[in-house]
């Protein structure tokens, strides 16, 4: 996936050299204020968003793009915010005060006391914005891939060099976000952002099945709420036979999430009751080493619950963990 984070110091014009990269690139851009336009769309506007929940939902927001586009991303701290998608070049632009103050002096046609002024201002903006957003005031060099001094640089120049890191670490070659990479980028963020009592639009609706345990719909719950597909007890695998080729045990999990390609199987029994549920998992991977399952035992499952309260949105406490 190609995604590159420019931000930079005020005065620095990092948002030309942003929108030139795109236009170089044949990128999608995404600024600040059009960030802001999809947040107002999708979680009813920045009022709503507690600053701490900021970085989640910009993750949400271009991760679902970042599968129909390469992107351009310039807004402030974007270096810090994608961290965790691939194939990410980051971007910093710096100058010297001089020539950022020669920059707002012809921006804004201000004399230079008025320019320094301004610029002070809009470094005390920067500290306090990434502050409340990010809880930190700025970012240490490696932090970045890339770092460019525009002292005798315009953006064109900038911009020129950018294209070439692109080219040299073959970002457009490794193609778009995979549904499956962003499914699980969308997994992990609204988990974070339902912290901060955020409820993503176009919720899923629960499937109706009959579920075995009480535990089963809590699960169920929890991958509805973040919109992954499931399937319940899908398909049984065989895992021993007589010596006439029947059938005699086999092994279902609970859960089967396709995006992921993934069986989950939840084991909330006592520990003591553990010990056969795990030989049958050994036997599946044995025999179906292509099969990938997770299980999730009493303490990571009781984690979830507690975690994200995921009890109290369902209306179901877990009782019985311990009776499966």
């Amino acid at each position: 996936m190609g995604l590159i984070t420019i931000s930079g110091q005020p005065g620095c014009r990092h948002d030309e050299v942003a929108r030139l990269t795109a236009q170089t690139l044949g990128f999608e851009l995404v600024t600040d204020s059009r960030l802001r336009a999809m947040i107002d769309q999708e979680f009813g506007g920045e009022a709503a968003l507690p600053d701490k929940a900021f970085p989640d939902a910009a993750l949400s927001l271009v991760a679902r793009l970042a599968t129909e586009h390469h992107l351009v991303v310039s807004t402030e701290g974007a270096e810090l915010l994608f961290q965790s998608l691939p194939g990410v070049l980051r971007v910093q632009v710096v100058a010297p005060e001089s020539r950022r103050l020669g920059t707002l002096m012809l921006e804004h046609r201000l004399d230079r006391p008025s320019a320094r002024a301004l610029l002070r201002d809009l470094e005390r903006q920067q500290k306090d914005y990434r502050k409340r957003r990010l809880g930190k005031v700025s970012a240490p060099v490696h932090s970045f891939d890339l770092v460019l001094n525009m002292e005798f640089l315009e953006a064109e120049g900038v911009a020129e060099i950018i294209r070439g890191a692109v080219s040299a670490r073959g970002l457009m070659e490794q193609g778009l976000l995979s549904a499956a990479a962003e499914a699980h980028l969308q997994f992990k963020a609204r988990l974070k952002l339902s912290k901060h009592g955020i409820v993503a639009p176009a919720k899923a609706s629960l499937k109706k099945n009959a579920f075995m345990h009480p535990s089963e719909e809590i699960f169920a719950n929890l991958l509805d709420f973040y919109q992954v597909a499931w399937e319940y007890e899908p398909r049984s695998f065989p895992i021993q036979w007589d010596k006439d080729g029947r059938v005699l045990e086999a092994f279902t999990p609970d859960f089967y999430l396709a995006e992921f390609d993934l069986y989950v199987e939840l084991t909330t029994m006592k520990q003591s009751l553990v010990t056969k549920k795990n030989h049958k998992v050994k036997l599946l991977r044995m025999i179906y080493p292509n099969v990938n399952i997770q299980v999730f035992y009493q303490k990571d499952f009781e984690n979830l619950i507690f975690k994200y309260g995921l009890a109290e949105r369902t209306g179901k406490q877990p009782e019985g963990l311990a009776t499966r």
